[in-house]
């Protein structure tokens, strides 16, 4: 592909040229990339697959309940509880001034939200926001779960 250099300045042009000469011309780079779905959706099904596990084991190792809601919605809905629980213990108890007691209610009041919706709604909040999204949880998002377990 061609390419205009006049408009940079002098100093400029070596520089972008010697960038240019190791790029694909965006239709080319569009091609490959449009080309390559089958291995980008291997991936994303491999990582999927590997979080969804580690979500599991984090849910049985914690005893956390299952979750409420569509079949669709279920595992993704695991991935974001594990994930932002994960976050949450590591910004108020690694790294903040939380102890285990302070965390002990906390993963009590996490038990109580079974909708699994709820914790897709949550997926790109803070760890540190948890306690206070916890605190304005809806009823209906509030589990049947048996609290005498």
């Amino acid at each position: 592909m061609t390419h205009n250099l006049s408009d940079r300045a002098a100093d400029r042009r070596a520089g972008l040229a010697r960038w240019l000469e190791g790029r694909d011309c965006t239709d080319c780079w569009k091609a490959a990339r449009d080309s390559d779905t089958e291995s980008k959706e291997a991936w994303l099904a491999a990582k999927r697959a590997e979080e969804q596990q580690a979500a599991r084991a984090w849910a049985e190792q914690f005893d956390m309940p299952p979750l409420e809601g569509p079949e669709l919605a279920l595992a993704w809905g695991e991935r974001s509880r594990h994930q932002l629980v994960t976050a949450a213990y590591s910004a108020l108890v690694s790294e903040g001034t939380w102890d285990e007691a302070d965390w002990a209610l906390l993963e009590d009041k996490i038990r109580t939200i079974a909708r699994a919706g709820w914790w897709i709604d949550q997926r790109d909040a803070e760890g540190s926001d948890l306690p206070e999204l916890l605190d304005a949880a809806a009823s209906n998002d509030v589990g049947t779960e048996n609290p005498f377990r």
